[in-house]
């Protein structure tokens, strides 16, 4: 008997699958890119990042000794789990669609894998003791100067910290440092909104816009998010984005399996500051 469809005739789309959604994924994730990455490949699935306090130096007089000072750091632990997604793809479809389905399953996968990471470490922006807004005004640029004041009370470079913020909330930020997009103070700040609708930064933080960032309480217009150092946040990746296939001969098709092992956690609570703003555009 000849003709038969293997796993060796469809192994050229099962390359384009992994290249496709591996690219994507690497493209698509924001957050991914802004923490503190520990790669834990071939170790257990949890990790503890030790946390040193900071210690002060005294004045001593000449032949004098010094007194001790204890060193007792802290740790933060989080644990790696699984997040994956599954599809079916049978051969009639693989094999009469006028698309390259390999293609269009890699960046659903890819996209989906990448969103939940962010969705993960953007869910610890409410763990931040410290606060700065409310959900009843617009975020400003004054706003934005007092949360990177305090990033900066923590001795922090301010040139390390990044403001991740929603895309609505991003609109008043703009509206407000350009002075509802005209005669801003700032001329160069005009030109990237304006120009791009790009910020880049402002108050020395690095900013990015992510529709990841869900309403805060279901509340429509209410956002949280964050201003932080990367240190504030850590993400442990045990295993990237694989793919893997299975035959189901029964069905007419196969199984495409994508998944990845990570596990996100705080570090450091005080490098990192929860913001709150109601959306001026999307208030109910």
């Amino acid at each position: 008997m000849a003709n038969e469809t293997t796993s060796s005739t469809l192994s050229e789309l099962y390359t384009e699958i992994v290249a496709e959604a591996l690219f994507v994924a690497q493209e698509a994730s924001v957050l991914r890119n802004l923490v503190t990455n520990y790669n834990i490949t071939g170790q257990g699935k949890e990790i503890s990042v030790p946390i040193y306090a900071a210690v002060s130096a005294a004045a001593v007089a000449e032949a004098t000794d010094l007194s001790n000072t204890a060193v007792n750091p802290t740790e933060a632990t989080f644990t790696a789990s699984e997040h994956g997604v599954m599809t079916t793809l049978t051969d009639l479809g693989a094999s009469t669609a006028s698309r390259n389905v390999a293609a269009d399953i890699g960046k659903l996968f890819g996209n989906a894998i990448a969103k939940r990471m962010d969705q993960d470490i953007i869910a610890l922006f409410d763990g931040f003791d410290t606060i700065v807004g409310t959900n009843s005004a617009a975020w400003t640029a004054a706003k934005s100067f007092e949360a990177a004041a305090e990033l900066r009370n923590q001795n922090l470079p301010v040139n390390e910290c990044n403001l991740v913020i929603h895309p609505y909330i991003a609109y008043d930020l703009k509206a407000n440092a350009t002075n509802s997009f005209v005669n801003p103070a700032d001329a160069r700040l005009q030109n990237n909104v304006m120009g791009t609708g790009f910020v880049g930064s402002i108050a020395g933080m690095n900013v990015y816009e992510s529709s990841n960032i869900d309403t805060l309480g279901g509340v429509t217009g209410d956002y949280l998010f964050a201003a932080f150092h990367p240190s504030a946040i850590g993400l442990a990746m045990k295993q990237d984005l694989k793919i893997e296939t299975q035959r189901d001969a029964s069905l007419r098709g196969t199984e495409i399996v994508a998944t990845a092992v990570w596990g996100e956690g705080e570090i450091h609570d005080a490098y990192g500051v929860e913001c709150v703003a109601d959306s001026s555009i999307k208030s109910p």
